[in-house]
């Protein structure tokens, strides 16, 4: 079969290439999907797509008449697919469900740590040769309460490891996970509770109508005084600019995010001789309490391998016309 491999980037494609060696005919393009380079698809019957990738009804509508019939998502993500119009165009779409949800949350600890001791600050002191401490005071994290919104795969994670550390932990979730509760004292309550009384709040839900914008100005206004937030999920779960107000206040105390809504435009590509034209998150850079990465919690070798793996299978499961598991369905 003739894949297309969108935003091939150079971190994956390695993985990529060790995996489909030459089982397919694959095309690997380093642009991303959008409706300027959909015409690269023509001629392909499967493509693949990354987490910004462009799969609106008018780039769908594209691909299906160039023959497309197969969209192989590297994400677990969705929200950047119509599918409804993928389904009225009988183009099958699968994802990546779950590739490590250690590398997610994992990564949702190092900001979280990285932020508490200002190791960014610190490190860049030491390069300086300036070894003062002051300014550079954290907290413990034991006994401190995490709130845990989202308590799937990589929410229980999380839970987990900030069992570890001793901390008391409440979640929201719409599900409650009986293992969490049982084994390590995690406490289901509602988001307001979650919000008021959570000395660290760490966002692990996926994107739909109803989560946009889930932390806004009015449920920033009932968590805590110097709160700690963190996002690894999706950029617009969190309204950046009221987030921002928040910050300057001092109702936010630290701010970690490895997503952006915006970040289609910036993430994943080496713009450091551009104009920055983004003024929120240029906002967002010039507090020294705001740690940002570029969309790197999955990145890890186990979940690019997974990623590259799940990717292969899905796309022969429909060569095949075996039934696939990781297929989106209405």
């Amino acid at each position: 079969m003739k894949v297309a491999i969108y935003s091939a980037h150079k971190f994956e494609k390695i993985y990529l290439e060790n995996i489909f060696k030459e089982a397919h005919e694959v095309k690997y393009i380093a642009s991303p999907l959008t409706v300027e380079t959909v015409s690269l698809a023509q001629g392909y019957e499967a493509i693949s797509i990354f987490v910004n990738d462009d799969a609106s009804a008018p780039v769908l509508q594209i691909l299906s008449k160039a023959g497309v019939k197969f969209l192989a998502l590297r994400s677990a993500g969705y929200n950047h697919v119509d599918i409804a119009e993928a389904k009225r165009l009988n183009i099958k779409v699968a994802r990546v469900p779950e590739y490590s949800p250690y590398a997610v949350a994992e990564h949702t600890i190092a900001l979280m740590l990285a932020l508490n001791r200002k190791l960014i600050r610190a490190h860049n002191r030491v390069m300086e040769q300036n070894f003062s401490l002051d300014g550079l005071v954290g907290f413990d994290m034991h006994g401190k309460t995490v709130g845990i919104i989202g308590t799937g795969k990589i929410g229980s994670v999380v839970a987990k490891i900030m069992n570890g550390f001793g901390c008391n932990i409440l979640a929201h979730d719409k599900f409650e996970n009986t293992e969490l509760k049982n084994k390590y004292d995690v406490l289901y309550t509602d988001c307001e509770t979650l919000c008021r009384e959570s000395d660290i709040i760490t966002l692990h839900i996926p994107f739909t109508p109803e989560t946009k914008y889930l932390i806004d100005k009015n449920s920033i206004s009932k968590m805590k005084r110097g709160i700690m937030l963190i996002n690894t999920s999706r950029g617009a779960l969190v309204n950046t600019k009221e987030v921002i107000e928040a910050l300057k206040t001092g109702q936010i105390g630290h701010l970690g995010m490895d997503v952006y809504e915006e970040e289609a435009a910036l993430f994943f590509e080496d713009r450091s001789e551009e104009i920055l034209q983004d003024d929120v998150i240029a906002r967002l850079m010039t507090f020294n309490n705001v740690l940002i990465t570029s969309h790197q919690a999955f990145l890890t070798d186990t979940a690019l391998k997974n990623i590259a793996e799940t990717t292969l299978r899905n796309i022969e499961c429909f060569e095949n016309g075996k039934t696939c598991e990781n297929l989106l369905t209405i």
